[in-house]
């Protein structure tokens, strides 16, 4: 579960919801039509949900209520990188780092052809998490383990809370 909270965004502020079941089903949760066509624009779904969604935000955690998803987290301080880097940076040395260390890329192509760049502010290790779908309770907090790949990077495999700028051209 990857939770797209898009502090700027050429729609504003947002919050989305990107689920893959572990038959490899890939779900966005979104906020309206034109949010979904956006997020839609450079990952990959089978499925699209335009609901209303609710998030309550804390220093360290968050609340997110997505029609019947209803998830919660919270996470350590974390390690912060506070400078910014050249693109070029991120694309050649931290996507070295990022596959080597969190199984993850920095910089890909979106479904769309643009070019997408993570520039990573902030990691932390998620402390706690409950998530739940309707009735169903989605497990406990585990490594990620299937394949995803909503874009051209999988979410990291230990469940993390990464603060980060993404920049499309």
């Amino acid at each position: 579960m990857v939770i797209g909270d898009w502090h700027n965004s050429p729609l504003g502020e947002f919050t989305n919801v990107m689920l893959a079941k572990p038959d490899g089903t890939r779900i966005l949760f979104a906020p309206s039509k034109e949010h979904a066509e956006y997020v839609s624009s450079l990952y990959s779904f089978e499925e699209v949900k335009v609901i209303p969604i609710n998030v309550e935000r804390g220093t360290n955690k968050i609340k997110v209520e997505a029609d019947d998803l209803v998830v919660n987290m919270e996470w350590r301080g974390g390690i912060i990188l506070p400078f910014p880097r050249p693109r070029w940076f991120i694309a050649k040395i931290e996507n070295l780092f990022a596959g080597f260390i969190f199984g993850t890329k920095t910089y890909g192509i979106t479904n769309n052809g643009r070019k997408e760049w993570y520039c990573v502010k902030k990691i932390s290790k998620i402390r706690c998490a409950t998530a739940e779908l309707g009735e169903e309770d989605l497990g406990e907090m585990s490594d990620f383990r299937i394949d995803a790949c909503f874009g051209f990077s999988e979410p990291p495999r230990k469940p993390s809370s990464i603060r980060l700028k993404s920049m499309i051209e």
